[in-house]
């Protein structure tokens, strides 16, 4: 099968080098030239459009920043859409917008090609290794077809239910996680207050009912000071406010989620859209002027896990 792959950002280039290493025929797109140059080294071929993409293709794969470039990609003048038809497959791998993937999942199933939404889930060094975890919103059928190219992505493969599940889903683990990263920024601050070692509190947390993955590998580059999980506030911001809007939708009257919205905001409002996520900590060491790092941790996060042959997980009582 032949893979058509746009958007290299720090997920996607990623992404995009477990399917050359494992001998996928790769065409690789982005608006960066020299995000492509290291594919194309490696033997990936350069696209010329989406549009062109689409038609020399059989999977298109886009992994994009926003619903907005996503939209382009796939409506533009040369976008996938133009190139889409009986026997291809288009394969959403961006957090976006469950309403959207919808509109557009519509509109490539008007061609008369396939559409799947496979947010990916797990940090940016487990995507490296193709360890990472997809969910999967599309019919069983399509799901099934494109379930080996899923297992070389990913580990652990989640059939979600039909196009809009997946990004429910992938939008409230987000929520989820950015939760967890702003309690245990507090949690550190505040043990280093009271004359903790950061280092003996990163152990407290992570051998107790305290632990958490955000823990095992956000809280170890805020020790190091680098705070590089190569995830920026702007992003942060687009997901919350993304479950935000899905509960407000139905009616659901949180009370956590505006809170991290306003913190997330005030964060990007400070430091810049840009900034790494984790540096939503500087809010409290500047308020505090305590300085939250501790020897010992690493600058960035390395899985350390063997890549490993990827599977479907089946939810409870559907094992057959």
């Amino acid at each position: 099968m032949k893979i058509g792959f746009i958007g290299l950002g720090n997920v996607g280039g990623k992404l995009a080098g477990s399917l050359l290493r494992n001998g996928h025929e790769l065409v690789v797109r982005d608006l960066d030239a020299t995000a492509m140059a290291p594919f194309v080294a490696r033997g990936a071929a350069a696209g010329d459009s989406p549009a062109q993409m689409a038609r020399d293709c059989e999977l298109l794969i886009t992994c994009l920043p926003s619903p907005s470039a996503c939209a382009a990609v796939m409506e533009g003048p040369d976008g996938l859409l133009k190139g889409l038809g009986a026997g291809k497959i288009w394969a959403e791998m961006s957090t976006t917008d469950s309403g959207e993937i919808v509109r557009l999942a519509a509109l490539v199933r008007a061609t008369g090609a396939e559409a799947i939404e496979c947010p990916v889930s797990g940090g940016c060094h487990r995507a490296d290794t193709g360890n990472i975890s997809i969910f999967a919103g599309c019919t069983r059928e399509s799901f099934e077809r494109v379930l080996p190219v899923l297992t070389t992505l990913g580990r652990r493969v989640l059939h979600t239910g039909d196009i809009g599940t997946a990004s429910v889903l992938k939008v409230m683990t987000n929520y989820l996680a950015t939760a967890n990263l702003v309690t245990l920024c507090e949690a550190l601050v505040t043990c280093k207050a009271a004359g903790m070692d950061l280092a003996t509190t990163y152990e407290a947390i992570r051998i107790s009912s305290g632990n958490s993955f955000v823990h095992e590998t956000e809280s170890q580059v805020i020790l190091n000071g680098s705070r590089d999980i190569s995830f920026t506030m702007d992003l942060v911001n687009k997901d919350i406010g993304l479950f935000q809007a899905l509960a407000d939708m139905h009616g659901v009257p949180l009370e956590v989620s505006p809170l991290l919205n306003r913190i997330f905001q005030d964060g990007e409002a400070r430091y810049g859209g840009r900034e790494l996520s984790p540096n939503i900590i500087r809010r409290l060491e500047e308020a505090t002027g305590l300085d939250i790092r501790a020897p010992g941790f690493p600058a960035e996060m390395v899985d350390d896990e063997p890549e490993e042959p990827g599977y479907e997980v089946r939810p409870r009582g559907r094992d057959g």
